[in-house]
């Protein structure tokens, strides 16, 4: 049995409970419900809770253990000498990358997986048990979810009566559910700047933080042999800074004009018609793929841009900062004009006809009073489109190159902190060179770049609405 057929096992069975729950007090009632203390679907609801939290929470740490122990039991079953690579040991004198290399290989020939070398019968037999063993433990979990819910429904069900306060008991099940929540996303949070900053500490153990701030020169291609050239690297990330902010602003001198032009216009003068015609197609331009947008950089914009600038005399690389930016641009249009649509059409209409009865004209309602009352929103739109605009990878890649070059020119060639980090992470160098943790140290940098943006926009966002709450 396959974990999707136990889950929706379960949730059938939380619905029937939440029917049985239901119908349980709609008879103690009798005919009269408010002898209740709650509505009736509350006291379904308090046995559905019951049912389906116990038997979930058992599944996530089953699932959570499991592989670990069924991998162990595996290893156990296998003879005492095993061959690993073509070569004939002991089982328990294996190497922990050649026990790490067998073990996967069998859950790889077991799931159907590509296998390293060629399939022998000790790779056959542990699979074999490996396919037993997890069936096996997933009857085992299927049976111990049931008799917990069932316990559930058992406990819960009898307990029902008119004086049963199910509203308060399933609202604390509720508060703490959403207190869970919120601590694995601050957990979440917290394991992924640790992350970067261990790896980042890691990496400048090795390069010096003044150099890698202020260097001019970024070339991490370090050698494999200290007597080869360039067996230092050059980690300066000013270019690869540089190149970021390069094509962030011209992305955003694309985007946020026309979204917000757009967005003032369909909220405040397009006709309803007009506005259900349009709104749909540029919510379009959000759907499309990025490789797309990097396709369409890559083979029109960029030779466009290219042919341009011969026209004029100018010098444009075949990949440029400016095709890549604005194609960018185009992409983050969406994400400006419908979030400020909507916080434009938010701002109370009382303020509009306070401002049409003092005489206003309509444009001068909205420079006024509409612009203002929704610029903590519309900030936060912005906000979210230059973070989508530093994190964008593909485009980038596709139109303006992988050169880390120091210029505010957009016609030539640059490199962004997201590409770096997929292009030092790709590849089979080894994850404690420099290269590989430079990396994380690109991520730490960005990561508190957007942190202060967010803190200024934060700033942005109670400084005005102070005057309109």
């Amino acid at each position: 049995m396959n974990y999707g057929a136990i889950l929706a096992a379960l949730l059938v069975l939380t619905v029937l409970g939440f029917y049985l729950g239901r119908g349980r007090a709609r008879a103690a009632a009798g005919r009269g419900q408010s002898r209740l203390h709650s509505l009736p679907g509350y006291y379904g609801a308090h046995v559905a809770i019951w049912m389906a939290l116990p038997a979930f929470t058992l599944f996530v740490f089953w699932i959570s253990f499991q592989g670990a122990i069924v991998e162990g039991i595996v290893w156990n079953g296998l003879p005492d000498r095993v061959t690993v690579l073509g070569e004939t040991k002991p089982r328990d004198a294996l190497p922990a990358e050649q026990k790490q290399l067998l073990i996967n290989n069998i859950r790889n020939y077991a799931t159907g997986d590509v296998v390293s070398g060629d399939v022998t019968a000790l790779m056959k037999q542990g699979a074999a048990q490996y396919l037993r063993l997890e069936a096996l433990s997933s009857w085992i979990l299927a049976a111990a979810m049931a008799i917990l819910a069932a316990v559930g429904l058992l406990l819960t069900y009898r307990s029902i009566a008119p004086t049963m306060r199910a509203r308060v008991r399933v609202e604390r099940v509720a508060l703490l559910l959403l207190m869970v929540a919120s601590t694995i996303a601050i957990l979440t949070t917290v394991g992924i700047v640790l992350s970067l900053l261990f790896e980042a500490l890691a990496f400048f153990t090795k390069v010096s933080p003044v150099d890698f701030l202020f260097g001019l020169e970024w070339s991490p291609q370090t050698a494999i042999r200290e007597d080869q050239v360039g067996a230092s690297g050059a980690f300066g990330a000013i270019p690869v800074f540089a190149g970021t902010m390069l094509i962030t602003v011209i992305a955003m001198v694309v985007a946020v004009p026309v979204g917000l032009f757009a967005a003032i216009y369909l909220s405040e003068y397009a006709s309803r018609r007009v506005r259900a015609a349009v709104k749909p197609v540029l919510e379009v331009l959000a759907g499309i793929p990025t490789v797309v947008y990097g396709f369409f950089a890559a083979l029109t914009v960029a030779p466009m841009i290219r042919d341009a600038g011969a026209a004029v005399g100018l010098s444009v690389a075949s990949e440029s900062a400016l095709a890549a930016g604005l194609i960018m641009g185009i992409m983050i249009i969406p994400f400006v004009s419908s979030l400020s649509d909507d916080i434009i059409n938010a701002v109370p209409q009382a303020l509009r006809d306070g401002s049409y009865g003092l005489g206003a004209t309509r444009s001068e309602t909205i420079r006024q009073v509409v612009l203002p009352a929704a610029l903590p929103g519309i900030v936060g739109a912005v906000l979210l489109a230059v973070s989508r605009a530093i994190g964008e990878t593909m485009i980038v890649v596709m139109a303006a190159g992988l050169s880390a070059k120091l210029t505010v020119n957009p016609f030539d060639a640059v490199t962004t902190v997201t590409v770096q980090i997929v292009t030092n992470l790709t590849g089979d160098p080894e994850f404690d060179s420099p290269k590989t943790l430079s990396a994380f140290a690109l991520g730490l940098a960005l990561f508190l770049v957007t942190l202060c943006l967010n803190v200024i926009a934060l700033k942005v966002v109670q400084k005005y609405r102070e005057k309109y709450d």
